[in-house]
């Protein structure tokens, strides 16, 4: 996923920052469209991104709900944010646990799905909304999700580019998750390619524009 539309906060400047209701209720929105839409790829069976391949195949090794592999991981991932020192903000810790519950919940509601063409049109409708949703919670400026923060972290510590740590880490996880079970597919490929231009699309449409006056009071 593309980093935050804005420089980034520290958990102090996310809460002092304007239009309070408005980003929280955009935050917790942004996050269960995200995980709804995670429910919605699952369910057409053509492929996940990186990490959903990773948390697939945990949940098939270790009989765990989807959802709970998402919560699982989201929070050793942010665990490995301590040695980076990485400030995590409400969005961050939102993330581990909204998504994980939201995806549940869409799996119980979203039945298996044999048709192609239905699986097809789960599929696309998934990673569209999957990018207005990312787009969504990241331009409430409450700090990315876990998997971001790591990236960005190791980027910040180790010199390289973002490009390649981002390729590292999900070629990584794409073959551990592979390795246990995850599926790979069209789905991973439309997703890789679509993602990033899809975020930067609806980023504009859901950007929060606050007063003059909230940016002036923002911290330095």
């Amino acid at each position: 996923m593309s980093t935050p539309p804005s420089p980034s906060l520290s958990p102090l400047q996310q809460l002092r920052t304007g239009r309070m209701p408005r980003r929280l209720v955009q935050l917790y929105a942004g996050l269960a469209l995200y995980g709804f839409s995670m429910a919605m790829v699952l369910r057409a069976d053509l492929g996940l991104d990186p990490w959903d391949v990773l948390h697939q195949g945990l949940a098939e090794q270790l009989g765990w709900s989807f959802g709970t592999v998402v919560i699982v991981v989201g929070a050793l991932v942010l665990l490995l944010w301590v040695p980076l020192r990485q400030w995590p903000g409400l969005g961050t810790v939102s993330n581990v646990v909204v998504i994980g519950l939201t995806v549940d919940a869409g799996l119980a509601v979203l039945p298996p799905v044999e048709s192609l063409p239905l699986r097809v049109g789960l599929l696309l409708g998934g990673v569209v909304l999957n990018g207005l949703a990312g787009a969504t919670y990241l331009a409430s400026e409450f700090g990315a999700g876990p998997r971001d923060g790591l990236m960005t972290g190791l980027v910040a510590r180790t010199g390289r580019s973002v490009r390649l740590v981002r390729t590292c880490l999900e070629v990584t996880v794409l073959g551990v998750g592979l390795l246990l079970g995850g599926t790979v597919g069209i789905g991973t490929v439309l997703y890789a390619v679509a993602i990033g231009p899809l975020v930067q699309l609806f980023l504009p449409l859901v950007a929060v524009r606050r007063r003059a006056a909230d940016r002036e009071a923002q911290p330095a």
